[in-house]
């Protein structure tokens, strides 16, 4: 049959001459025929021959020698070693500027980005707070190497200046979006995270991305911290949550049908801080009166609370 037939047809030869245990040569012949859609065997053929001679064998090998005292294993993570002496603000501002003076796409930019990110670790917030009115200029393209650097800090005095920035307004809505979805990331949250990011939930209008963002970092804490629910800041960032369901999450038009549907995720973002709200989400799933969204977003919220919270009335209702 068609599918029996062979279309490729290859043949690789070799010869190799060693000479005291090195290879000296080598001469290959390859020859590949393709013969599909052609008739009687015939088809395109290639053929192809190289030859490798060995011309020069190096006497001795120049290396460095590394002392096996110097080798460790460590993560993939990015590594930096410490920076000898205290930083001061006024050695972090001369390195904006330096930033500023430099081509964006340089290897050099890139170095002096990451010293940046690192030294902003070091300082105190009375001294980020100094900088940022020394530093928060825009430098050719309007760049603000300083707001790009602040969200890779992870610091607890890094935080609570980008919470202060953005309550104040002093930078554009895109940048305020970009602090606030760095939160999701910070890896070891501090109950001081919590208690100055906690207030910017009740601010008028508060974004989709300040919901989850300060909820994704309330998990992570609560993650590492035993017992976060007795926590005051974790209380009152569940308190106004709660306070938006309203009991059952009742709904009157599609602009509050789409808040419902933020805080309900932002409730399963939460996750083990949120157990405390598993009543009212039962509520709000088993009322047949709410939108099939709403009681669909109810349900996904329990998603991070732990199993030692009693559900089996929700199933119950729900089915």
């Amino acid at each position: 049959s068609q599918s029996e037939q062979q279309f490729l047809s290859s043949k690789l030869e070799c010869v190799q001459s060693i000479k005291d245990g090195v290879l000296a040569e080598a001469k290959c012949a390859e020859s590949n025929v393709v013969t599909l859609f052609s008739q009687k065997g015939s088809g395109a053929k290639t053929q192809t021959e190289s030859s490798l001679k060995l011309f020069q064998v190096e006497t001795e090998t120049l290396y460095e020698k590394v002392d096996s005292k110097d080798l460790y294993v460590t993560s993939m993570l990015y590594e930096r070693e410490e920076t000898e002496g205290e930083v001061t603000g006024g050695e972090v501002t001369e390195l904006v500027w330096k930033l500023c003076l430099a081509h964006s796409a340089s290897f050099e930019a890139a170095d002096l980005f990451m010293t940046l990110v690192f030294e902003l670790r070091h300082l105190s917030l009375e001294a980020l707070k100094a900088l940022w009115q020394r530093s928060s200029f825009k430098c050719r393209d309007n760049w603000q190497p300083l707001i790009d650097a602040l969200p890779s800090c992870a610091t607890e005095a890094c935080v609570v200046l980008m919470k202060e920035i953005i309550a104040s307004g002093e930078v554009e809505e895109d940048k305020a979006e970009y602090f606030l979805w760095s939160f999701s990331f910070i890896p070891k949250p501090t109950l001081g995270m919590i208690e100055s990011l906690a207030p910017l939930l009740k601010s008028p209008g508060a974004s989709q991305s300040c919901f989850l963002g300060i909820t994704a970092l309330l998990h992570r804490f609560c993650s590492a911290y035993n017992s976060c629910d007795g926590v005051p800041a974790v209380q009152s960032i569940m308190r106004t949550l709660g306070n938006f369901l309203r009991g059952n999450c009742t709904v009157q038009d599609s602009e509050r049908l789409s808040e419902m549907q933020l805080v309900l995720k932002a409730i399963g973002n939460a996750g083990l801080a949120a157990a405390s709200l598993a009543p009212a989400l039962s509520s709000c799933a088993s009322l047949k009166s709410n939108p099939i969204q709403i009681r669909l977003a109810a349900i996904q919220a329990f998603r991070r609370i732990p199993c030692s919270v009693r559900v089996s009335d929700l199933f119950q209702q729900v089915t």
